[in-house]
């Protein structure tokens, strides 16, 4: 496409701000632009969050640093990176949401990437609180991650996993892992 084109640049910006996603570009892990469906999904007003650092999505900071370590290594192989994750509206309330990602340098992944923001809680809701490790655990299980996967992932033991794990049942009232993943995702 020839973004001299005054045409051109018209669609591509009118693309971005009317997308039915939430589209941001970050550089270093600060938000540079996001368009208004990002703007809606997080409850905050357009360019509020300029400058602002992505911490300000998720529900902790050790949530950022971990889910930025495991981007940044994943699309620094691939280039792009995917995930089921809560985040959090300005309200403070959780929320599923869908989030993929690209890098414009593999070697610098984090350095400037697009983002796609997918808000699941109609279909996914947050139905029960849960801590920050139960959270990054919830996470890995939606995607699939065994025990021992998800212990490498984050640095701890598979027997301190099923720990989290055998807690997030009782506080889910599932009676397997399946099931406590259909309970996260909001199917039963």
């Amino acid at each position: 496409m020839d973004t001299r084109n005054p045409d051109a640049l018209y669609d591509l910006t009118l693309a971005f701000r009317l997308a039915p996603v939430g589209l941001m570009v970050s550089r270093q892990r600060i938000i540079h632009r996001y368009n208004a469906a990002f703007s809606d999904m997080f409850g905050y007003d357009e360019n509020e969050l300029a400058g602002q650092s992505l911490e300000r999505l998720y529900p902790s900071h050790q949530e950022f640093e971990h889910v930025g370590e495991r981007a940044s290594r994943i699309m620094r192989e691939q280039g792009n990176y995917s995930d089921e994750r809560i985040m959090r509206h300005q309200s403070g309330r959780p929320f599923w949401c869908h989030v993929s990602g690209r890098a414009l340098n593999k070697d610098a992944p984090l350095a400037e990437a697009v983002w796609v923001f997918e808000d699941l809680s109609t279909r996914w809701p947050v139905t029960t609180e849960l801590t920050p490790r139960e959270r990054e655990i919830a996470q890995l299980l939606v995607m699939g991650k065994s025990s021992k996967a998800i212990g490498r992932e984050l640095a701890i033991s598979p027997r301190t996993v099923d720990a989290h794990r055998a807690r997030l049942m009782k506080k889910m009232n599932a009676a397997s892992v399946s099931h406590l993943v259909a309970r996260l995702i909001g199917r039963t």
